[in-house]
């Protein structure tokens, strides 16, 4: 089935802004490509979770749609959500899911976290250095619900695991993963020895994308994916929510809820400076809440109070 995907050629200061608003109108995933090397055969990508500081002056952002999306209506949607932005110079097109599924994997290479943990992509080999007893390898195809550890956000929640596990917190715990995406992060958290992990998200596909990694990874068994509705309430000694901020800030009761008394929390998909009210808003169920900082992304970690 095909998708519309909206491509919109934007400078390097405007990025976040219309990344935001193209998200907010629920765009499936979003890439990123030099605009300015829109001609050549080697065009570099780069995949973000929920944006990314990019490496180029000029920009063109890409974003999938559900190809029943009406473009019309959809740019009405947008600048009702930031009047200020030039919707004017988008384009559309129809694109076959592969095209766009397959395009950046070409790109992608092993990433390694912490001091254990591995993203390896299919189409790669293991690294000799992760070629070892202690090492923590997730193989990863993340398809179209994008996740793979490149984007800061990821990779300050694996650095996060990896040390939780270091200190020896994670050994046989159960693990919630909210906003799984990939599931890239409860698949590393096995990998570290979690005993069993949720994801839960609110699109089907990466519920999909995550139960056929962990499937691929085989270690399905100890993961069961939910959409928000039909998650079962329970409490988990470890919760991740890789999110926006404005969704860390709307779901705080509910994100407090599902962690253990004594249990710990990471909560990233912040940007630098929106870090505060988030300490505050979290400061009324936990303690020991630190910052990490990856160049303009913030995670914030905790212990739940007993």
């Amino acid at each position: 089935m095909p998708f519309l995907e909206l491509s919109l050629r934007c400078r390097e200061s405007e990025q976040p802004r219309y990344e935001r608003a193209l998200e907010d109108v629920g765009a499936l995933a979003v890439t990123m490509l030099d605009a300015d090397a829109e001609t050549s055969n080697e065009q570099a990508i780069l995949e973000p979770g929920v944006g990314e500081t990019p490496l180029w002056d000029a920009i063109t952002l890409s974003a999938l749609f559900a190809h029943d999306t009406d473009a019309l209506l959809l740019l009405a949607a947008l600048e009702a959500f930031d009047p200020e932005l030039d919707w004017s110079r988008a384009g559309f097109r129809n694109v076959e899911d592969q095209d766009w599924e397959r395009a950046w994997m070409d790109q992608y290479a092993p990433l390694r976290f912490g001091e254990r943990v591995w993203i390896v992509p299919w189409n790669c080999e293991v690294p000799a250095e992760a070629d070892a007893p202690q090492a923590a390898i997730v193989r990863l195809d993340p398809g179209l619900a994008f996740g793979s550890g490149t984007h800061p956000t990821t990779a300050l929640c694996l650095r996060w695991l990896d040390a939780l596990a270091a200190d020896g917190l994670l050994r046989g715990q159960r693990v919630l993963d909210f906003g799984c995406g990939s599931g890239i992060l409860a698949l590393a958290a096995l990998k570290l020895g979690a005993g069993n992990a949720v994801g839960v998200d609110n699109d089907p596909q990466a519920l999909v994308a995550t139960h056929d990694n962990a499937e691929s990874n085989g270690i399905d068994g100890a993961l069961s994916v939910h959409l928000p509705q039909d998650e079962p309430a329970a409490q988990y000694p470890v919760v991740l929510a890789n999110i926006l901020a404005s969704a860390l800030d709307a779901l705080a009761d509910t994100l407090a809820a599902r962690v253990a008394p004594g249990g710990r929390i990471a909560l990233s998909g912040i940007l630098d400076g929106q870090q505060d009210a988030l300490l505050r808003r979290y400061g009324a169920w936990f303690e020991e809440l630190r910052v990490a900082v990856d160049g303009d992304w913030v995670r914030i970690d905790g212990r739940k109070r007993d």
